[in-house]
């Protein structure tokens, strides 16, 4: 790929090997993002706040750190931006809300922590679905988040603007969340790379929780090489978080590099993900699996459990975990949630402690479950990440009127179930449907296999030219 005379197009290891090398100051490249923002936010409203100063302070430490002759961490003097729900010390961080819109932490989130070690420019907080509760991009508050392939469509959700700026070329990756496919989905819905980590492997010290069984953090980047470098940053045991696994990191960006999928065992579920598939979507899965196989992969039918089940006992924990974090604003603030969120929140009280332990505990058996059948022959899974071609947001602007339900099941239909298996999964772009948005798959791996899913989407993504495209700016 012939890198780009506009540096705000480069990728993200393209940005941060030019700084290192001084083709670039981190100012000079902090500078061009500042003004790109300045014409893509009033048309797709990806950020909540943005802290140029901040980021022109931290980008003139990097050029001095080099000029002294420092040691430069892997992103030195790259700027970006994440989810408006990774906590800073003494910074903004409204989750999406109202109820937060002044909430300034004491504290800094792990990853956030990280990415500052690593060299990393901080623009500032982007839009979300209030509390990340929304696979669309609403949000009633801070306003929609836009897809900048097309203001009229969704970004996907609930990291929207994490989506939106990246896809936008106004953040060089971004950080989301994924409980039910928040990463994925504004992966796919604006051709990305977006990861959702196994579970256990991210820390999740510091940043907005909503389902303490489900969450994970994760990378939203322009290329796999620069997701797999961001990942292995923000990876790794945290004694901030027990529920950190202390398994070693392997070097996922080597994993990307020559990628190689000869003899790769791809396996395609016979059930569920084609179930309701659109046929355009369909043809565009089916394409993806020729480069594969030309690649020397094997394509195999397989044989999945029923992922309905998972669901079913994921809503159940989902729901009571979500409203016995948000249970006290919900009896005291209930007029200041929105009406999606209020909706979501409210089944919480609903589920019963015995359903909920019920639900928990049959969570290790059907992982296993699931694994012993799907990897007994493959290596890892391809399936949609969306069915569907992206729709607009009048389309699934519903609130909480009659059919909601029905619609958040439809959006997240590829995703959710994943979750609940606490897999890890990537979304890859795959071309565009005939309305000029992307389409893209997933790669499902064993537990901690991300190594695996890094290679064969890299193999990917060097035979196919999506990577390169990027939506027009706006004049």
């Amino acid at each position: 790929m012939t890198k780009s005379a506009d540096p705000c197009l480069w990728s993200l290891t393209e940005a941060a090997d030019a700084v290192a090398a001084g083709d670039i100051s981190s100012r000079e490249l902090t500078v061009a993002i500042l003004a790109r923002i300045r014409q893509w936010q009033p048309k797709i409203n990806a950020f909540i706040h943005l802290e140029a100063d901040l980021a022109l302070q931290m980008a003139d430490a990097v050029d001095a750190a080099r000029a002294r002759g420092d040691t430069l961490g892997p992103l030195a003097g790259v700027p970006m931006a994440h989810k408006d729900m990774f906590y800073r010390a003494g910074m903004l961080a409204t989750c999406g809300s109202k109820i937060r819109k002044d909430f300034r932490p004491d504290y800094t989130a792990t990853v956030l922590q990280r990415l500052d070690s690593a060299g990393a420019v901080y623009l500032g907080g982007l839009n979300m679905a209030e509390f990340a509760l929304g696979p669309t991009g609403h949000n009633e508050h801070w306003g929609h988040c836009r897809n900048p392939w097309n203001p009229a469509h969704i970004t996907g959700g609930s990291s929207s603007g994490s989506g939106a700026s990246t896809a936008a070329r106004i953040s060089f990756g971004a950080l989301g969340s994924d409980t039910g496919g928040s990463i994925r989905l504004p992966a796919g819905a604006n051709g990305l790379v977006g990861i959702k980590p196994s579970y256990g492997r991210v820390s999740r010290y510091g940043a907005m929780g909503l389902s303490f069984t489900h969450d994970t953090i994760g990378p939203l980047t322009r290329t796999v090489r620069d997701n797999a470098r961001l990942y292995g940053i923000i990876s790794g045991a945290d004694p901030n978080d027990p529920t950190c696994s202390r398994r070693a990191v392997p070097d996922f960006e080597a994993a990307c590099i020559d990628a190689d999928v000869k003899g790769l065992r791809i396996g395609v579920p016979e059930t569920y993900y084609r179930a309701n598939l659109d046929p355009e979507v369909g043809s565009l899965m089916d394409a993806s699996l020729r480069v594969f196989e030309a690649l020397g992969a094997e394509i195999k039918p397989v044989a999945i459990p029923n992922p309905d089940p998972n669901i079913d006992i994921a809503n159940i924990i989902t729901a009571s975990e979500a409203a016995t974090l948000h249970g006290h604003w919900l009896r005291t603030r209930p007029q200041d949630y929105g009406s999606q969120a209020r909706a979501r929140l409210e089944a919480g009280f609903a589920v019963s402690a015995t359903d909920y332990l019920t639900a928990v505990q049959s969570r290790p058996r059907m992982v296993r479950e699931f694994c012993d059948a799907a990897f007994a022959d493959c290596d890892v899974l391809h399936a949609p990440t969306f069915d569907m071609p992206i729709p607009t947001i009048e389309e699934t602007d519903m609130s909480d009127r009659q059919g909601f339900a029905a619609l958040l099941a439809r959006v997240s239909y590829c995703t959710r179930p994943l979750n609940f298996l606490a897999l890890p999964t990537l979304s890859v772009p795959a071309g565009f449907t005939a309305n000029g948005l992307p389409a893209s798959f997933q790669l499902i791996g064993k537990p901690f296999a991300e190594a695996a899913l890094y290679r064969t989407a890299a193999a990917y993504e060097a035979a196919t030219d999506f990577a390169a495209k990027a939506p027009e700016l706006p004049q």
